[in-house]
Order: C-alpha cells, then structure tokens, then sequence
C-alpha cells in the first residue's frame, strides 16, 4: 500500500541496500502507511538525479509530500550542500539529506547493531527528542537536518 497524496507523508529515496534497511528498523519502530519507500538507487549521484528528475513535480503537485533522500555521506563534508543545490528554493522546507558519515555498514562495525536495530533507534531518538543514536560520530553531522526533519515528520509517526 502507498502513502495517501493528499495528507502528510513521506517518500524516502535509499541510496542502496544498506540504507533499505536502516529505514526497514525505522518503518519498524513507527507503522505507518504514511512512509513510502522508493527503491534503491544505486549510488549518491543517482539519489539526487531520482530525486531531481522524479520527485520535484510531485512535490509541487503534492503539497504534503516530504521527501528523505538517504543516503553515504562518504567523508565528504560537501555532500549535503552537493545535494541542497539540487533542492528547489520552493521545496527547501519539505526535502531533507541523511545518512551515515561514511557508510551504513561503519555504524555496525562501530557497535550500534544491525540496520534494523540502528534504524529503530533512530526512529526513538526522532520520536523522543533524543540524539543517543543521531549523536555518534558517525551520524551527528546531521544535526540540524534531523532537528528539522524530526519536528516535521512527527505528527506524521504519531508521536
């Protein structure tokens, strides 16, 4: 089932399997049909040209649509501002950039747990105002877009 067009939702775009799950543990943590998941990508650039060629006519005709592009930042401390030259000044508000400092599997490596559990985690942080997962070293880059995208999505996740 997909999200209702004419009510709050989410479309996230995953930049490949990695990512998938993560947002796996997160749908986990809050059920909603109000997360739609697009398939993988395939790669950072790919996230963006989806998102670019796909999602932006949506949007305007959607007025409710939030769209997460999620995705490996892969150390690059310019990959958000690569991606918010590609975000319409119009849709700046409703387009959100996340994803591990390096790479999905580093955050497993580094303790955290499975995707899934990483992803329910990050789920309770958003719900909870917390940052016990957003806060590791290799998330707390995205601090402000989580600040943001949490404070949107919420009444979304029912919380």
């Amino acid at each position: 089932m997909s999200a209702n067009n004419f009510q709050p939702h989410v479309v996230v775009i995953p930049e490949d399997g990695a990512n998938r799950q993560l947002l796996t543990g997160f749908q986990l943590e809050f059920p909603t049909r109000q997360i739609h998941r697009e398939p993988e990508a395939g790669g950072w650039l790919k996230v963006r040209e989806c998102f670019e060629e796909e999602h932006i006519a949506g949007m305007r005709k959607y007025e409710w649509r939030i769209v997460l592009l999620l995705v490996d930042f892969d150390g690059h401390n310019d990959r958000l501002e690569e991606f918010r030259s590609a975000i319409p000044e119009d849709l700046e508000d409703r387009v959100f950039v996340l994803g591990a400092w390096t790479e999905p599997q580093d955050l497993t490596r580094a303790g955290l747990g499975s995707f899934e559990t990483i992803g329910r985690s990050l789920a309770k942080d958003c719900r909870d105002g917390t940052e016990v997962t957003w806060g590791h070293t290799l998330l707390r880059h995205n601090a402000s877009e989580v600040a943001r995208f949490c404070e949107r999505v919420r009444s979304i996740l029912g919380s």
